[in-house]
């Protein structure tokens, strides 16, 4: 499965421009067919884990920073790791960087954590976009839904 830049576009809520100067960048790589970009689910996730981080303020040399690890760790197989049942769990303070696969995994770097760190659950994070893809709506991370219902009417 995969989708055009406009689709992408649609479904994450980000800028076209955003999306091509995330490629001239190297911080995502969709396949290519001419001159159209092709995005995959693991494409559609990592640009989705791009937009938590910033909206968390992280920089983007953090944020590409935990892209190269997720890309070196998972590769592309984070979608045949969330089909097999797996949840996987990223966490992260910009520096350090975790992809754990248990909730028991989680619960010992978060208790021996010196600072607080930012987890994403990957696996939550992949069938909402599937479901999103299904519906033909936007996804909308937890963070955008919580700013768009705080701003006054």
């Amino acid at each position: 499965m995969s989708f055009s830049s406009n689709q992408v576009v649609a479904l994450t809520g980000i800028s076209l421009r955003q999306l091509q100067w995330w490629d001239e960048r190297g911080l995502v790589s969709p396949a290519r067919e001419g001159r159209n970009r092709l995005y995959s689910l693991a494409d559609l996730t990592e640009i989705s884990v791009i937009c938590e981080l910033r909206q968390r303020g992280f920089s983007l040399q953090r944020v590409r920073r935990v892209i190269r690890f997720l890309q070196r760790e998972l590769g592309k197989r984070l979608v045949e790791t969330v089909r097999s049942g797996s949840e996987v769990h990223l966490l992260t303070d910009g520096r350090r960087i975790y992809v754990e696969t248990s909730t028991r995994q989680v619960i010992d770097v978060l208790k021996n954590s010196r600072q607080p760190l930012l987890t994403i659950c990957l696996s939550d994070k992949l069938r909402e976009i599937r479901a999103s893809v299904r519906a033909g709506k936007p996804v909308r991370s937890a963070i955008a839904a919580r700013q768009t219902r705080r701003r006054p009417a």
